[in-house]
């Protein structure tokens, strides 16, 4: 427990402390089996990482700074040596749908925003590994995880629908919106050597896989349309002088987005002169000085136009960048035009048929480079990423907070569950507490060093454990080999299809899709059961707020917790025979209802106090001959204040009206509970039994015998009550 900042910081100290597998790397056979794991995870990674990267919403590069320093971070500070930690589908759907409001996917905005998610996932998973808040995962029920991760895996290989077909579509306001805009899209528009090299790139992963289930298929699919895509061409791009492009209003558009970059720029740095000189000027002035709160007005009214000029900015550019130009004769004569002005410039035999559309690229320097063809991720950045602050703005950390309790709890669910299932079968300790500070620690750093959300992968822990791993060794060599790709080999990047990308992300979610842990939950609980289904329903309709379908499950799955705790199962199992004496079985004590067993299976707590006594109610209702209730609390393995009080009260008022009540089977916290409460000298432990052969035996004593009067047993004393002897 920590109570003060001495014991604080010892706790920061012990979080902190080096891995126990350092002194094993002196086995050179341990060093080899991780080099050759390392190795194995890296040749998967490199592709899956740059294609989760596109599912984030960023540049595929940044998918590769990604498995830098977080997947050696957490390597170092989390306790399982297996944990492949780096770019996910799950982390990196949900960080793509929380900075959509925010920026346009792949700018400027939408990285600062991306590393500054990263950083409060990071810090609010570091502070949890802390303060040993790891029961706090236990809000997410398995049904809840079970139909947010069917749905999202749903969602993520939906998602990729456009690059499948070579197809742009309106993403709308919610999801399925996007989905029926793809399929009208592809309907008239779809891109065949786009689809043509998705399905390749599906076939040999499906053929590797099938016939050798140890070679990396994903490569495999990488290298093969890498390649194909160089050798044919596949894309196709050309730089232009601006008055190359015939159609005036996209000359217009592309100096205003120019223009309108620069003032941004300008607005931005006046804004950061203003709020250095508004600090600067406050520092040991009243909050009410006139003169500050002027200044203070001038910092807000300035941001709220940088809000304005970005949002305004971000959507012309991406609106401009989507446009389809249409080109017209060869060389320094030809011409591009969009598809309402290329029909007058064409030849007669190609009205109908104006050819390849091209898309802009960039423009710089009075030039337009244009591309036409299928996808590639073009220029991959050669070197290692530098040091880089995330974008601190406190209206962006404000509109993230629901992202980062949800990316941090998800994420770090898919990493224990992981680091679960392989250390038993390792037999190596695991912490949760560690795994949260291994996590945190990787996804604060690394969003210093150009890193978005990451968190540990189910497959390529697999693929680790699989290939021999021993040590957390393994992820340093993966990291190694993924910085020599980013120093050395990134111009063999160039070609790499986005459709392959696509397919790849598809086939790595495909095996998330399960309903069949749904339909178990629906067998074995219904309450599960729809829960499990509402996560799931919600979560698709509701996407791209993916946070909003797992709180609405994490809600309900409470709701339903609580009405089983304020309503359990109430039996009264049929008399034994066998425990009976015989003279009591002979005078028909089992048919008469003199006797009767209650068995309360729950809590008895405040929520459910006001459901016992209904169900007492109902018993004395419809039970004219009762003499003896026993209470069967074998299933009651919790009592509170408001428990114990109902007890007292309704021992009363049962002797007095002629009804003896016995106790049988009573747990030991209650014993300890009634022993504090004084409930056994109140009642008398002569009617407290352990076993039901001593309490039916007692009650069967109590109808022939008639034993003491009901009012001179009373001798119970609540809190202001009299003793009654």
């Amino acid at each position: 427990m920590i109570r003060t900042a001495r014991d604080l910081l010892a706790q920061v100290t012990r979080s902190f402390r080096l891995p126990e597998w350092l002194p094993e790397l002196k086995d050179k056979q341990v060093l080899r089996a991780d080099a050759i794991a390392g190795l194995t995870v890296a040749l998967i990674l490199i592709p899956q990482s740059m294609a989760y990267a596109q599912l984030a919403g960023l540049p595929p590069y940044y998918g590769l700074y990604a498995s830098l320093l977080p997947t050696m971070l957490a390597a170092f500070f989390g306790s399982s040596r297996q944990l492949a930690t780096g770019p996910v589908a799950m982390v990196s759907l949900m960080t793509a749908a929380a900075l959509e409001p925010l920026a346009t996917a792949g700018g400027e905005a939408f990285v600062g925003y991306a590393l500054l998610l990263s950083f409060m996932v990071g810090l609010f998973q570091l502070a949890m590994g802390i303060f040993r808040l790891g029961v706090l995962l236990n809000f997410l029920s398995h049904p809840v995880i079970s139909g947010f991760v069917n749905a999202a895996a749903i969602i993520i290989a939906t998602s990729q629908m456009g690059k499948i077909f070579g197809v742009e579509a309106d993403k709308g306001n919610y999801h399925f919106e996007y989905i029926t805009n793809v399929v009208q899209a592809a309907m008239h528009d779809t891109h065949w050597p786009t689809f043509a090299m998705a399905a390749l790139a599906f076939g040999i992963m499906l053929i590797v896989r099938r016939h050798n289930p140890k070679l990396p298929a994903v490569l495999f699919a990488v290298i093969i349309t890498t390649l194909l895509a160089w050798l044919t061409g596949y894309e196709r791009h050309a730089t232009v002088p601006l008055s190359q492009v015939g159609t005036q209003s996209v000359r217009s558009a592309l100096m205003l987005d120019t223009l309108q970059r620069k003032h941004l720029t300008n607005l931005s740095d006046r804004y950061l002169e203003v709020q250095q000189d508004f600090r600067a000027k406050a520092e040991g002035v009243e909050t009410e000085d006139e003169a500050l709160l002027i200044h203070r007005q001038d910092l807000e009214q300035i941001e709220f136009m940088l809000d304005q000029k970005k949002e305004q900015t971000e959507s012309h550019h991406e609106n401009l960048f989507e446009t389809m130009l249409y080109a017209v004769g060869e060389g320094e004569q030809r011409m591009f035009y969009t598809a309402e002005d290329v029909v007058e410039h064409l030849p007669e035999d190609r009205k109908d048929e104006p050819g390849q559309a091209w898309t802009i690229k960039r423009y710089l320097n009075n030039e337009v480079t244009l591309e036409t063809g299928g996808k590639v991720i073009g220029d991959v950045p050669g070197g290692l990423p530098g040091f880089r602050l995330p974008s601190f703005e406190w209206s962006a950390m404000v509109h993230l907070i629901g992202a980062m309790l949800t990316i941090s709890l998800i994420g770090f669910m898919e990493a224990i569950s992981v680091a679960k299932a392989m250390a038993a079968k390792t037999r190596q300790n695991l912490s949760a507490d560690r795994e949260l500070i291994g996590q945190g620690m990787a996804n604060l750093t690394g969003s210093l060093f150009q890193s978005y959300p990451v968190s540990g992968s189910f497959s390529r822990s697999a693929v680790n454990f699989n290939a021999g791993a021993v040590t957390g060794f393994s992820s340093v060599v993966t990291v190694v080999v993924v910085a020599v790709v980013l120093l050395f080999l990134t111009p063999l990047l160039y070609y790499l299809p986005q459709a392959t990308l696509a397919a790849v992300i598809i086939k790595a979610v495909s095996g998330l899709i399960r309903l069949s842990p749904m339909v178990h939950a629906w067998r074995a609980n219904r309450h599960d059961g729809i829960v499990a289904f509402v996560t799931f329903f919600f979560t698709l309709t509701l996407a791209p707020d993916l946070e909003l379908g797992i709180l609405l499950g994490m809600v309900l799955s409470l709701v339903l917790l609580l009405f089983r705790i304020m309503k359990p199962r109430v039996v009264f199992p049929k008399l034994q025979e066998a425990l009976l004496p015989e003279e009591a079985v002979a005078d028909g004590v089992m048919e008469d209802g003199r006797i009767v067993r209650m068995r309360f299976e729950g809590p008895l707590v405040f929520a459910n106090v006001a459901y016992f006594e209904e169900q007492l109610q109902n018993l004395l209702a419809t039970s004219p001959n009762l003499k003896v209730l026993i209470i069967d609390a074998v299933s009651i393995n919790e009592i509170d204040a408001s428990g114990e009080l109902m007890l007292r009260d309704y021992y009363r008022r049962l002797t007095e009206s002629g009804i003896h009540v016995l106790f049988t089977r009573v747990r030991m916290p209650i014993q300890e509970m009634f022993e504090l409460s004084h409930m056994y000298r109140d009642v008398g432990r002569e009617f407290f039994h352990r076993n039901p052969v001593g309490v039916y035996r007692h009650a069967w004593q109590l109808i022939v015998e008639g034993a003491d009067e009901p009012e001179e047993q009373v001798r119970m004393t609540g809190p202001d009550e009299p003793t009654y002897q």
